[in-house]
């Protein structure tokens, strides 16, 4: 049977009709719950200093961002006090071809020395760095108990030989960013230095980084990766480009997202923090502030624990979206898509266990991997799996909307152990190769959809109670098969018409509806979910 064309109309409500297709009914096998759906509370606080400091942009208070967290100086090496500093006390460092200087109030200054076109900071201070060097560096070789603040106020620092911003050796350097300008680093194509310690990205740092301020930075990695922390790497705020042809932005120990924008453009791996090997280490929160990144490889990664408490995280262009051993979704925006899976927890320590009792809908155990999400929203679109953990999924809050595979191989969902879900908003849309839906022991109900026929993309879907009440409305963005819909809406045991067409509020997504001119499919039952075998997790 023929299904006619959709218009997308954005300034006012989609009006759609798609004639009626076989519907295959499936159960959902819960008890009704409460949802618990959280919201992106972050607030994000300006640091104003007095008159003999200077302003330090933006910076997020963790304590405000998600309600029990754990102050952000606890575990990092962050200190709001840093982004403040008394103005009186600034070196002033002048970058020239061949005649760069340093002065402390009118005189040459210690704890710089300068070498050609080589400018060495060897002492703790702050120095306010201005000017350009179109074949040089700077470079922070101080005490491992010093401070080095770093105030970049229209800096173009280019390199021939390697990079040109480098950090040897510090307790911390902190790269504060002036308002109202704009600064530049740029590495060479390809490095002189190729050993194993030597630096690979356009911002290298051995030490403890962090980057503040609200002015703008444009980071370009033409051999390999733009910025590098060897430690840990805190981004507090600023306006940063960075551009790599290999990974983007990389801590070794923990990445903290506070505030301000970042745009990444990689190669490699977006976004990634990467020791595996230290307990409580490799973990990278975003605690507000907005990430977009277009990756050639992975999104944004973590080697242990991967969360989002605020914010908005966006990544336009990757082969998987999202990847840790532990995935966290508690408030803010996360919008995924990927060719390969859009969440994935995998990777780390297995830990593998029996799956008996899961429902993971595949034959690989179930190992030490979670996928949480509490909170905010969480939008994929995915060529593989859509929300994919290698080992238990829990939904007990915001809303999870999965525009998953068109093909058989994968599923919107795909989890080894077990999928519960206990609260907020569930679609999940794709094949219906390789469905895997809620476990038994989930106390909220939903209803799953499986169609005779293709549904195409740009149709509403819309679900109705016996009485006409409209519980759940989607537009999807691709063509799918089966549909997974859970909400509090949905009442254990209840029978809910199915339709397509009708009147939207939005031209995609989980939306609000009626039923103006929609046709109906059928009818569901909540209460049982009917799962497919699949290949299981990868």
């Amino acid at each position: 049977m023929r299904i006619p064309s959709l218009t997308a109309h954005r300034s006012t409500a989609l009006k759609t009709s798609v004639a009626a297709l076989a519907l295959t009914l499936s159960l959902a096998a819960c008890s009704t719950g409460t949802t618990n759906a959280g919201t992106a509370n972050g607030t994000t606080d300006t640091t104003t200093t007095d008159a003999t400091t200077t302003d330090t942009g933006d910076t997020t208070d963790p304590t405000a961002v998600v309600a029990g967290a754990a102050d952000i100086t606890e575990d990092t090496h962050y200190d709001a006090d840093d982004l403040t500093w008394d103005a009186a006390e600034e070196v002033a460092v002048t970058l020239a071809d061949g005649a760069s200087s340093a002065t402390d109030d009118g005189v040459a200054a210690d704890g710089v020395t300068v070498d050609g076109d080589t400018v060495t900071i060897t002492a703790a201070g702050t120095y306010r760095m201005s000017g350009s060097l179109a074949d040089g560096r700077v470079v922070v070789a101080a005490g491992e108990e010093d401070v080095v603040r770093i105030v970049l106020d229209g800096v173009e620092l280019t390199s021939s030989t390697g990079s040109p911003f480098v950090v040897t050796s510090a307790n911390e350097a902190l790269v504060h960013l002036e308002d109202g300008t704009a600064n530049t680093l740029s590495d060479a194509d390809s490095y002189a230095d190729t050993s194993t310690d030597a630096p690979d990205a356009a911002l290298y740092s051995m030490a403890d980084l962090t980057i503040a301020g609200a002015g703008t930075l444009t980071v370009t990695g033409h051999a390999d990766n733009g910025i590098v922390s060897k430690d840990g790497l805190v981004l507090a705020a600023g306006n940063v480009t960075v551009e790599a042809v290999d990974d983007g932005i990389e801590g070794k120990d923990y990445i903290a997202l506070l505030g301000g924008t970042y745009d990444v453009t990689a190669g490699g791996d977006g976004v990634k923090a990467t020791n595996e090997d230290e307990d409580g280490r490799g973990w990278f929160t975003v605690y507000g502030g907005q990430l977009v990144v277009s990756s050639g490889d992975d999104g944004v990664k973590a080697a242990t624990l991967l969360t989002v408490d605020a914010g908005a995280v966006e990544v336009t262009d990757s082969v998987e979206g999202l990847e840790a051993q532990h995935i966290a979704v508690n408030g803010g925006s996360v919008d995924v898509t990927s060719s390969d899976d859009g969440v994935n927890a995998a990777g780390g320590s297995s830990g593998a266990t029996s799956g008996g009792g899961g429902m993971g809908g595949g034959s690989m155990a179930a190992g030490d991997y979670t996928v949480s999400v509490t909170g905010g929203t969480l939008t994929i679109d995915s060529e593989g799996d859509g929300l994919d953990s290698n080992g238990d999924a829990s939904i007990t809050g915001g809303t999870v909307v999965v525009n998953g595979p068109t093909g058989q191989g994968n599923g919107a969902l795909d989890v080894n152990g077990e999928l519960t879900v206990d609260g907020g908003t569930v679609t999940a849309a794709g094949s219906s190769g390789m469905v895997v839906t809620p476990g038994a022991s989930s106390t909220q109900s939903g209803v799953q959809l499986t169609f005779g026929a293709t549904i195409p993309a740009g149709t509403a879907i819309q679900i109705a109670s016996s009485d006409g009440t409209v519980v759940g409305s989607f537009v999807a963005s691709k063509d799918l098969a089966s549909l997974i819909f859970s909400s509090a809406a949905i009442t254990e045991g209840g029978t809910y018409i199915v339709y397509t067409g009708g009147t939207t509020v939005a031209t995609e997504g989980v939306t609000e509806g009626t039923l103006d001119g929609a046709e109906e499919l059928g009818s569901v039952t909540a209460g049982e979910y009917t799962q497919s075998e699949g290949p299981g997790g990868r």
